[in-house]
């Protein structure tokens, strides 16, 4: 009778835990180790639109749709696009779109580990590498205790994945564009004003060669993002970003000439700025298959956020490899048709990706912009208005 495979899953994110939880519902066992200490160590970031076809259909799979619609967020699928002058170019309200609804991540990471055995996730164990023996085996190096020995690792751990470079020689490329993040808190009746211009969603105000995208996540927050095509060291070098306060003003500096309604935007943000250089993999990136190690998600397929594929992809991944370890007696076969078909399915969603952000804040940006984002809606469709 085959002997199941002793399976380590780096990186607790939506990709790593969905696919413990299928594999768990699947009677496989796994282990997930993760670098955070616990689950509010640090922000997950924004809202999440999940697709039917990819994150919907792989937590249906996991038997958890029911539990998802105590956290999904129906109502805020809205998307406005305006001017540096606060004027409307683009409103789409989607309405209660039921084949994409929103999700806090902090709120669908809890819903996964919930879901889980409760020594499956082993907190505060940062994997420092991954290294080959004899046996065709893996050790999992961490910097303070014992390696442990796995037949199968599947490496969730992100952009900068310690499992990747086993694989595949190519590292993330910087795509030009970086995010300085904030939030605003209590935004219904804090800043009345600011929760109006967000509306139900999220909308996205471009003019100069620079914008601000600010969306609606749960419990009255607003996640905001300043965006610039720049040298990968200019924020780091322009701000001081050892001050909020100067943060701030800076940001107010740089958009300076956008309307004053936009401006209250970063005017209201509390004083927690995050800095995000966005990176991606090349499109069609893959490797020669070897026995014992696997990736998923963004160490797989790395993505600008533009399109929101990332996170689904990442489920999908999590989908079809449980199913195929599920199917297949002979693992390392599964594992081996599971890399198969994701180099194939992902290519499309990726090279979208990079075409938005190549056009994202050129010369004709906004334009470009605009033309995006009519390119996915059909002329008939009720809640759109173009100016």
């Amino acid at each position: 009778m085959p002997t199941q495979p002793r399976i380590a899953i780096i990186g607790a994110g939506p990709g790593g835990l969905t696919l413990a939880r299928l594999l768990h519902v699947h009677g496989i066992a796994a282990t997930v180790f993760e670098g955070e200490r616990h689950t509010l160590e640090r922000p997950q970031g924004g809202s999440l639109d999940l697709h039917e076809e990819s994150g919907l259909l792989a937590l249906d799979r996991a038997g958890l749709f029911h539990e998802f619609q105590r956290i999904a967020r129906y109502e805020d699928q809205g998307e406005r696009l305006l001017d540096k002058h606060g004027r409307v170019l683009l409103d789409h309200d989607e309405g209660f779109d039921e084949s994409r609804p929103e999700v806090d991540r902090t709120a669908l990471r809890a819903m996964l580990l919930e879901s889980l055995p409760p020594d499956t996730v082993h907190w505060g164990r940062p994997v420092r590498d991954v290294r080959p023996r004899e046996d065709g085996r893996w050790d999992l190096l961490f910097p303070d205790r014992k390696p442990e020995r796995f037949d199968l690792v599947v490496g969730a751990d992100g952009a900068w994945s310690r499992v990747r470079p086993h694989l595949s020689r190519y590292r993330p490329q910087y795509s030009g564009l970086t995010f300085v993040e904030f939030g605003i808190d209590d935004v219904d009746r804090r800043h009345p004003a600011v929760s109006r211009l967000v509306g139900h969603g999220k909308v996205g105000i471009e003019g100069d060669g620079k914008e601000i995208i600010a969306q609606r996540n749960g419990n009255a927050h607003i996640r905001g993002y300043a965006i610039f095509r720049v040298p990968v060291d200019w924020v780091a070098n322009r701000f001081d970003l050892s001050s909020p306060r100067e943060v701030r003003a800076g940001l107010l500096r740089e958009f300076e000439g956008f309307s004053d309604d936009v401006l209250e935007l970063l005017r209201a943000s509390n004083d927690h700025f995050a800095v995000r250089a966005i990176h991606a993999l090349p499109v069609g990136h893959h490797w020669a298959n070897r026995r014992g190690l696997t990736l998923m998600g963004d160490a797989a397929h790395l993505m600008s956020p533009f399109g929101g594929e990332g996170v689904n992809a990442a489920m999908l991944d999590a989908a079809e490899l449980a199913a195929r370890l599920a199917g297949n007696p002979d693992w390392a076969e599964a594992v081996a048709g599971y890399e198969e078909h994701m180099f194939e399915r992902v290519v499309e969603a990726a090279a979208g990706s990079a075409d938005a952000a190549a056009t994202q804040l050129s010369h004709d940006g906004l334009a470009l912009t605009v033309a995006r984002h009519r390119s996915h809606l059909t002329p008939q469709e009720p809640g759109v208005a173009h100016v």
